[in-house]
């Protein structure tokens, strides 16, 4: 299943950026996030960085067939490996999302692009649920936790942005 979205914030890319590969920022959205618990890395990598979150999120809000298969807590491992900026500021990168013994996962890309009035995120990925027969239940049931996540850490990154401006 394809997911597609695109936020904006109203920060310069270097600035959004900053934000998105600092620790504090990333212990905050696990937070924003409800995670019961939860682990932050980052590396710098070059001119780029390597961004990892893992958060262990209750599932009561997903559908009873999911629960039975991944239990009442799931864990789930972010990872964003941002590139060295473009001539025109913008930043490239992957994004990684999996659930830790659950057969569901996202990649896709993610592109931080200057506009005239601050940056957009795009993200652009996959979700598959590699379970024969269901998987494609799977995907639709985990899709909107997946878009929520997204838009909870926009929230977070409005907040963060708004306190430092």
């Amino acid at each position: 299943m394809r997911i597609t979205e695109t936020i904006t914030y109203q920060a310069a890319v270097e600035v959004v950026y900053a934000m998105k590969t600092n620790p504090e920022f990333q212990e905050r959205k696990c937070a924003d996030s409800g995670a019961l618990q939860h682990d932050v890395a980052v590396r710098q990598n070059g001119a780029g960085a390597l961004v990892v979150t893992r958060r262990d999120l209750a599932t009561d809000g997903l559908p009873d067939f999911v629960r039975s298969i991944v239990g009442a807590r799931l864990s789930i491992t972010e990872t964003y490996q941002w590139d060295a900026p473009r001539a025109d500021g913008s930043r490239e990168g992957t994004l990684t999302v999996e659930a830790a013994g659950a057969p569901v996962a996202m990649r896709g890309t993610v592109h931080l692009e200057p506009k005239r009035d601050g940056t957009n995120l795009n993200i652009d990925g996959d979700l598959k649920a590699h379970i024969p027969l269901i998987g494609g239940r799977i995907e639709k049931a985990a899709a909107p936790a997946f878009i929520r996540a997204l838009r909870s850490e926009h929230e977070s990154g409005r907040r963060w942005l708004a306190e430092r401006a």
